[in-house]
């Protein structure tokens, strides 16, 4: 019967698992999806922010865009057009910015935007990696959305299956503890059985009361064992916590 109730505990813990796994994995994919989306500058989703206007790309000339500290926004504005060569004069504009960092935009050709990335990291200007994809913006915000929903829906459904199976679990356990109340009591008194197991919850205040009774009723060999509070053998976390549940067989 124990061997029993430790196969169903067992098929209960790895469904826990699987199910809690699942839904930390899309816990996961959310959060880095909201990382990106409010990251400074250096690392946020820029797919949300750029718009279609701000972006210039054509056969020879391109568009990129630059993360610039606060502090440098004036040195970025009059120097970047010297970077390089074939930068398009005036053609810096800021899209938007946030506590440390703003974004810019500047056009210049495709041939010179390596040299460009060089002289801008000198100066500490960083040039992010950004390929306007409009459809892939569409795509990404229908995923949060999705993941946002299976979110709620799977925590939904994990905390009612807890539920469930907190009360079959704890069901198991206290089938265990009587089995083991009654296997000490057939131990102590021997066959047949003629006794009445019970188990007894008593509140913190009467705890020691109702040790002291039962070390009244039972006979002297036995009176030890209701004055013990630390040596006893215990079912730890039977009730939830760091509560155990201490097994007492009463004289018959």
């Amino acid at each position: 019967m124990v061997e029993s109730i430790q196969e169903s505990v067992s098929k209960i813990e790895d469904d826990l698992k699987v199910r809690a796994s699942e839904y930390t994995t899309v816990r996961s994919q959310l959060s880095a999806i909201n990382r990106k989306a409010g990251g400074s500058m250096l690392v946020r989703d820029l797919s949300s922010i750029v718009e279609d206007s701000d972006i210039i790309v054509s056969e020879h000339m391109t568009t990129l865009l630059v993360v610039v500290a606060k502090y440098s926004e004036r040195e970025w504005l009059a120097s970047y057009e010297t970077l390089s060569t074939f930068v398009v004069p005036q053609s810096s504009k800021k899209i938007t910015e946030d506590n440390e960092y703003a974004l810019f935009t500047v056009t210049l050709f495709k041939r010179v935007v390596d040299t460009f990335k060089v002289a801008a990291r000198e100066k500490g200007f960083q040039v992010r990696e950004y390929e306007h994809d409009p459809d892939g913006a569409h795509q990404r915000k229908e995923d949060q959305e999705r993941l946002l929903e299976d979110s709620a829906s799977m925590s939904a459904s994990l905390l009612q299956w807890c539920h469930v199976g907190y009360g079959e679990v704890f069901a198991a356990w206290m089938h265990i503890a009587v089995i083991r109340l009654f296997a000490e009591s057939i131990l102590r008194y021997g066959l047949p059985p003629a006794f009445l197991p019970a188990l007894m919850t008593p509140s913190q205040r009467s705890e020691k009361r109702l040790r002291s009774l039962l070390e009244t009723l039972s006979s002297t060999d036995n009176s030890e064992h209701w004055r013990s509070t630390e040596s006893d053998a215990s079912l730890a976390g039977l009730t939830g916590g760091t509560t155990t549940c201490i097994p007492m067989s009463p004289s018959p």
